[in-house]
């Protein structure tokens, strides 16, 4: 129960924060929500899309770690 209240609320600070567009904090987020849906395939693509087009940030250093685990 507790996993599905923490789905739930994580999708609604997705929504809510993603004003911003794809900035990396709200890629990283969708990456980390799509990791806690199973679905390990568009988590990397977004991670690997951090690391592209943010190198610099430390989403991109987070992503490149969570990259790593998803292998």
């Amino acid at each position: 129960m507790r996993h599905i209240i923490f789905i739930i609320v994580a999708a609604l600070a997705l929504v809510l924060g993603s004003c911003g567009g794809d900035s990396p904090k709200s890629l990283f987020d969708t990456a980390q929500l799509e990791e806690l849906q199973n679905n390990p395939k568009h988590a990397k693509e977004l991670y690997e899309e951090i690391v592209t087009k943010y190198p610099k940030t430390e989403y991109a250093a987070k992503s490149k770690e969570r990259l790593e685990k998803l292998k």
